[in-house]
Parts: structure tokens; C-alpha cells; sequence
């Protein structure tokens, strides 16, 4: 009896174990998709919209603004990489910039999109510290574009 009631007590903390493991692996796997959102618009070329309504600034660039050589294709550029897609969401330092949009690094699977415009020449490195995980990187992407006459470096 006593070893049937050892036996009982085994499978009821396996159970409540099995529970636990599974409770923990769920909440795991939603923390990886909490940085996943949807682009419901592409503003220019270095700023999208989120879902629910968040702008987000990305880090480390600057991009042409209206009016200057390259916005079009800067902002054509930038709709091609995350237009209508999921992006992951990387933070540095700083949560939101003085307009108070989001500042993050933004991925598209294995692609940064902040170094991916870099590299294709149609943006400049541009760091405001504290916000410097990537600066190295980027230099490194510009000097490249410049070298090779890509984008806002052709001519």
C-alpha cells in the first residue's frame, strides 16, 4: 500500500511537472515573437509604422528627407526590405527618440534593414549616443558604399 500510494504521488508530481514545462515553454515561445510585429506602413525611408499605430525610427541612420536626392529610392528601398511584412524589433540604449517614436534596429529574418539601406548606399551612418551597439558596423557598410559609388554615393 504504501508503495502504491508512492507510486500515485510520482505521477501526480510528473503531471504537475509536465504542466510546469509546458506552461514555461509557452511563455517562452510568445517573449520570442513579443519584438515581432506587423509594417502596416512604410513613411520614408528610415521610419515605418507598426502595428497599433506605433512609428518607429530606426537606429544608427539617417536617410534623405523629402525634397532631397534619394528619398524616393531611399523610401522605395526601405518599402521593398519590410513593406507588409513581420520584422523583429532589437532596442539599444534609448526607447523612443524627442518626437516620441520608437528607436530600434529592425530585422527582417537574418537582415538588419538599418545596415541593409547602409550597404546599398541609400543611407548614412548617423549615431546619436547613447544609442552606438551597432556603430562600428555601419561605418564599416558606408565606407563600402562609398568605395564601390552605390546609392546616394554614385555620383
Amino acid at each position: 500500500m504504501t508503495l502504491h500510494r508512492f507510486g500515485l504521488w510520482n505521477k501526480g508530481r510528473l503531471v504537475i511537472t509536465l504542466a510546469l514545462v509546458l506552461t514555461l515553454l509557452a511563455t517562452s515561445c510568445s517573449r520570442v515573437n513579443e519584438n515581432t510585429f506587423f509594417v502596416t506602413r512604410v513613411i520614408d525611408g528610415d521610419t515605418i509604422e507598426i502595428e497599433g499605430g506605433y512609428h518607429m525610427r530606426y537606429i544608427g541612420i539617417d536617410t534623405p528627407e523629402k525634397g532631397e536626392p534619394y528619398y524616393l529610392e531611399a523610401t522605395e528601398a526601405n518599402r521593398s526590405l519590410v513593406g507588409s511584412k513581420k520584422v523583429r524589433l532589437e532596442k539599444d540604449v534609448e526607447d523612443k527618440d524627442e518626437y516620441g517614436r520608437l528607436l530600434r534596429y529592425v530585422w527582417v529574418d537574418d537582415t538588419m534593414v538599418n545596415a541593409e539601406l547602409v550597404r546599398l548606399g541609400y543611407a548614412y551612418s548617423h549615431y546619436y549616443p547613447p544609442n552606438t551597439k551597432h556603430l562600428v558596423y555601419f561605418l564599416q557598410l558606408e565606407k563600402e558604399a562609398r568605395q564601390q559609388k552605390r546609392g546616394l554615393w554614385s555620383s
